[in-house]
């Protein structure tokens, strides 16, 4: 194995460079609910901590409500519904003090939590209902005329039964502990964005989300600990939490015992005045809030001097976004980091200010995952420097996708490798960068244009606010790169100007060769552009609202 960049010529595989972390034995019973509150119960932290504040209400939860509130409502679902090991619990809510405490409750029992997006459609719903097949939901009364009728109907969270659910007194502790739950068995089913596609639902089992706990863990007590300065974190959650990224982060702060701020719907100068307020020490962000922050005066209103580092992920972010970023915000650490739905987030990492001065790489393999860059036309595993498609295997890597078998053996191969369907390479240090998604590449001709290069390079222009990239279809090149373009306010920059913009810095095949003038790019809500509504709307002649 190359000890630079971790890649073994012999196997073509990429290994992580940082050493493997152990897991618990896969046949020890164990949630990752349990896992993740035993963690909290060794660090020195007392209940009275504030665990989750909801910037919008104002309400917050102790750590020690949290504990007792995970216990009643385990004892008491299980009281009213009998609910069986893997049955599935589907939940659709804004963030609110009651979402962690209901993933806890429900994993703990061996409840499969499947939270979707409260603002998807009915539609949308449906196909998500019918993936996994719910028993019971909990939602808020404002979306659950959304959900289909379920075994055991659904528990509304702003009702009197749910408060009471979360405050029962003399209630048996043992339920929970009577409960054997696998680490094979699965914790959460969770649906990709379906960016290009239809939505899927990946199963995450207890033992892939340990898995991610462990490294987190380790930081924690290695890499990012300061034993002489111990320092609560106050992270500000700016992704969803049924969306893998929040997901995740939400059960590393349970074990880190910090504190997490939530606002009901995310707005950037509520945001900026909770960065204020709480002192938040740092955020997941994605690349539209970073572009935010870089293109944003509303920055100067507040103080945003507690701020230490922002995570970006989700989506690509670019080499001039993050350098400009730097020059507004020099004492805060922005790092990059890249999962997917299907590794339960995490997959490589920057770590440290001198790892972030590499604009553009989402760092270097996680803890115990290794990978493979793969031509897509020959298969043939490739070396540092070259690229194809990237394969992942290792522990957080998901059982498959729920209800649908061919998508899982699409993406899953015989000897657990997963096809990202992301084109990237690795550099002479290991270091990972992602050029684009392998679906969304333009076919200019005989070439391929990734739609992210040239974003990036419209993101640089002063006048413009947002920008995304598609395929248009051209009789005589296949596809041409089309660009539809936000301006910033009082802008009246023209068609040509862009394109003349864009001519001046790329190959002649990336040109972009059509312009459209939009408000808003639609993107789902980790910050991913959602190319599918941008081109159904061109080839609608802008017929179709956006």
């Amino acid at each position: 194995m190359d000890p630079n960049t971790g890649f073994c010529y012999k196997t073509g595989t990429y290994s992580s460079l940082k050493p493997p972390i152990p897991l618990p034995p896969t046949d020890r019973p164990l949630s990752v609910a349990e896992y993740c509150l035993s963690l909290f119960h060794s660090t020195s932290t007392s209940g009275a901590t504030t665990f989750v504040v909801n910037a919008t209400t104002g309400q917050t939860l102790a750590y020690s409500q949290f504990l007792s509130q995970i216990h009643s409502l385990a004892y008491s679902v299980q009281k009213r519904y009998s609910l069986s090991q893997n049955d599935v619990a589907f939940i659709l809510s804004p963030p609110s003090l009651h979402t962690p405490v209901l993933y806890f409750a429900l994993m703990s029992l061996g409840v499969i939590v499947s939270p979707a997006n409260p603002l998807s459609s009915n539609s949308e719903i449906a196909h998500q209902v019918q993936l996994s097949k719910p028993v019971i939901a909990f939602a808020t009364s404002q979306a659950s005329h959304k959900i289909p009728s379920l075994k055991h109907g659904t528990v509304l969270l702003d009702s009197p039964e749910f408060l009471s659910f979360l405050t029962q007194c003399n209630i048996d502790n043992d339920i929970i502990k009577r409960v054997k739950v696998n680490q094979s068995d699965s914790a959460a089913i969770l649906y990709s964005s379906g960016t290009t596609g239809r939505v899927k639902g990946a199963m995450l089992t207890h033992r892939n989300l340990i898995a991610i706990m462990t490294a987190i863990h380790h930081y924690n007590t290695t890499e990012g600990g300061d034993n002489d300065n111990p320092q609560r974190s106050v992270t500000f959650f700016t992704v969803p939490l049924f969306h893998v990224f929040g997901f995740f982060m939400l059960l590393g702060a349970v074990l880190s015992a910090d504190t997490v701020v939530l606002t009901e719907r995310f707005e950037f100068e509520e945001m900026l005045r909770a960065v204020e307020k709480y002192k938040i020490t740092g955020m997941p962000v994605s690349p539209p809030l970073v572009l935010a922050f870089v293109k944003s005066d509303l920055t100067k209103k507040y103080d945003l001097s507690p701020l230490q580092g922002l995570g970006c992920g989700g989506a690509p972010l670019g080499k001039e976004i993050a350098q400009r970023f730097k020059e507004k915000f020099p004492n805060v650490v922005l790092v990059q980091g890249y999962g997917l739905t299907e590794t339960g987030g995490g997959a490589t990492r920057v770590i440290g200010p001198e790892e972030a001065a590499r604009y553009g790489t989402v760092g270097r393999l996680a803890e115990n995952m290794e990978a493979k860059i793969v031509d897509p036309v020959t298969g043939e595993a490739l070396q540092p420097g070259q690229r194809g498609e990237l394969w992942l295997r290792g522990p957080t890597v998901m059982k498959g996708y729920v209800g649908d078998e061919n998508a899982t053996a699409e993406t899953l191969d015989s000897e657990g490798w997963l096809k990202t369907g992301d084109i990237c390479y690795f550099d002479s240090e290991g270091f990972l960068y992602i050029v684009d998604r392998l679906k969304e590449l333009i076919k200019y001709k005989a070439y391929q244009v990734p739609p992210a290069e040239l974003e990036h390079l419209l993101h640089s222009h002063p006048e413009i606010a947002d920008a995304a990239v598609i395929p248009y279809p051209d009789e005589e090149a296949g596809q041409i790169p089309m660009a539809y373009v936000v301006r910033n306010p009082g802008s009246s920059i023209t068609e040509s100007q862009v394109m003349d913009f864009i001519a001046k810095q790329v190959a002649p095949y990336k040109k972009i060769r059509r312009v459209a003038f939009v408000n808003s790019i639609p993107k789902s809500p980790a910050g991913k552009i959602l190319r599918r509504e941008l081109v159904n709307h061109s080839l609608s002649g802008g017929l179709s609202k956006l």
